[in-house]
């Protein structure tokens, strides 16, 4: 088994990226984000301070329980998701999930996809951005306030909007 586990958010840049980095090293992918809050109940204890409530998504499972296989086997866990509070939230729940410590896990960034980048990440890891994290569970936690409220003012359910064009006529 690798000594190095190297986790990122696609199958894709799995493959391209464990090319780059040998045999002591497995890239396996989380295929995005493992966890959400709670279906049943709100999700968010606003009695205490807005906590929100999480759970693996059931479609991640499997991906969970051959994640933390692999972690037990390795010496050293490497969180490669996205330089954004999205990617920044995925590792953060891959590290809580999979039970990881500071002793065995880095966070590693690069904005392409080339050896030498990949490399100069391993070279200068990082500690999850707890700011970026909290940034995210917020934006979570108001979608699921604001959603929660419209549908009982309303009685109409919605999706969330991720982008809203404005153009002025």
């Amino acid at each position: 088994m690798a000594k190095n586990l190297v986790i990122v958010e696609s199958p894709a840049k799995a493959k391209t990226i464990e090319g780059f980095l040998g045999k002591d090293f497995t890239v396996k992918s989380s295929f995005g984000h493992i966890r959400d809050l709670v279906k049943k109940g709100f999700g968010v204890d606003i009695e205490n301070n807005f906590t929100p409530t999480y759970e693996v998504q059931p479609d991640k499972e499997k991906v969970i329980a051959e994640l933390k296989k692999l972690t037990k086997g390795a010496d050293m866990v490497w969180l490669a998701s996205d330089e954004d509070r999205e990617g920044e939230a995925i590792s953060w729940h891959l590290y809580e999930t999979l039970g990881l410590t500071k002793a065995n896990t880095k966070r590693i960034v690069f904005h392409e996809i080339t050896k030498p980048a990949i490399l100069k990440a391993i070279e200068n890891p990082r500690e999850i951005d707890i700011n970026l994290v909290n940034a995210q569970q917020a934006r979570r936690v108001l979608d699921r306030l604001v959603v929660l409220n419209y549908h009982l003012f309303y009685g109409v359910k919605f999706v969330r909007v991720y982008r809203l064009d404005v153009y002025n006529q």
